[in-house]
């Protein structure tokens, strides 16, 4: 019989390796980041409230702290910050994804439940770290509808992230 850790070298070496779990998980995490956004979509068309200013308001606090100004007027830097703000929700939402599949092909297998939590904290620290730390925001501030409009599109991430990631392993 196989102690715990030939089984899980085992598992490894089948499955490819960090690499393939990191790959495999950056999928995941695709589609974990693509259904936090419809998620985040689907409340701002339901509730009908506009979208958060976090995102850009994080990269220009980047940008000031690293003294690297974003380049054009008023307008053109407008437009350069939403498409930063974008860019890094969905780096962040891959690169977790990514994160978990290195994770798991070292062999760590959760119960879903337990991958599903995961998933989502790491989400919800990947997402809102950045921004407390820079100031953009506080938690501790937020209402109700404030937690249930970041808690609930991270589940979502979460839910999605873990089905794949389990889906992706091989048999």
């Amino acid at each position: 019989m196989l102690s715990t850790l030939s089984r899980s070298a085992a598992r490894r070496r089948a499955g490819g390796g960090l690499l393939r779990g990191a790959l495999l998980g950056a999928a995941a995490g695709a589609a974990g980041t693509t259904a936090l956004d419809a998620t985040t979509y689907l409340d701002m068309a339901l509730r009908a409230r506009p979208a958060s200013s976090t995102p850009e308001d994080t990269m220009q606090r980047m940008s000031d702290l690293a003294h690297v100004p974003i380049p054009g007027d008023e307008k053109a830097r407008k437009n350069r910050l939403s498409g930063l703000g974008a860019l890094t929700g969905l780096v962040a939402g891959v690169a977790a994804g990514g994160l978990l599949g290195v994770v798991r092909a070292g062999g760590w297998r959760p119960r879903p439940g337990v991958g599903v939590m995961a998933a989502t904290g790491v989400a919800l620290l990947v997402g809102n770290v950045p921004m407390t730390l820079s100031g953009v925001t506080d938690p501790r501030t937020w209402s109700a509808a404030d937690w249930a409009s970041d808690v609930v599109p991270h589940a979502a991430y979460g839910v999605v992230t873990a089905a794949v990631l389990n889906r992706l392993d091989p048999p």
